[in-house]
């Protein structure tokens, strides 16, 4: 179809990863670019979104998606093979729920209970625990939230098949433990050995490297 297809990306950013997993799934080739998103913003991001100014990008013929859950389901929409959204209308609802339910409640309170310090930690991580609790609960019976394979929630869950791990490591936090959460710790192993998953994680080392600057740098900071 003589299809131009970019994705304007940064190596350890959970949301673009998430669209590039999806371009596996699909069988889709695409351009990838590298994205300074801290300092130096290239003309290209800014000109491609404008709004929020951050990654993923995906641009198909010219034309901008940003924000990484819509992105999803354009990619979806325009290539039909291997389709990661359930085609049920109340499925498809489902879906939807709970990859807004990990990205506005567990995302944001996995992060502030890892690089929260003092007495907030212990509040942080309870509030943490209560969401994990909750997506244990939808995934039993289940090997994926999406069935027998991965599927749109499981693409939006990344955040807890990977970064999460590495992330406790980095400051020295258990919340996401196999004692406390046995179900979403075997869909996490489960999740990381898929290979369209495995191929398009960030090195361990180098993401463990990041976190640890990004809480040294957190902690100074609350110090002051």
């Amino acid at each position: 179809m003589g299809e131009e297809l970019k994705l304007l990306g940064m190596w350890g950013s959970l949301f673009s990863r998430r669209v590039e997993m999806a371009l596996k799934i699909k069988g889709v080739e695409y351009e990838y670019s590298e994205q300074e998103i801290f300092h130096n913003k290239s003309a290209s991001l800014l000109k491609y979104n404008p709004v929020h100014k951050k990654v993923p990008v995906l641009i198909h013929n010219g034309k901008p998606i940003a924000e990484s859950q819509v992105i999803l389901e354009y990619i979806d929409d325009t290539w039909k093979d291997h389709p990661i959204l359930p085609q049920d209308p109340y499925e498809r609802a489902m879906a939807r729920f709970w990859a807004k339910f990990l990205d506005e409640k567990c995302v944001p309170a996995l992060w502030k209970a890892c690089m929260s310090v003092g007495p907030e930690r212990e509040k942080t991580q309870e509030e943490a625990c209560e969401l994990l609790s909750t997506l244990e609960g939808e995934l039993k019976g289940k090997k994926f939230f999406g069935g027998e394979n991965i599927g749109f929630v499981d693409i939006v869950a990344d955040v807890l098949g990977y970064w999460v791990g590495v992330l406790q490591e980095a400051v020295g936090v258990d919340i996401l433990t196999e004692d406390k959460f046995p179900v979403l710790c075997r869909w996490a192993e489960d999740f990381r050995n898929c290979p369209v998953v495995k191929e398009n994680l960030p090195p361990r080392d180098r993401l463990l490297a990041f976190f640890i600057t990004q809480s040294e740098m957190l902690n100074s900071l609350q110090q002051k």
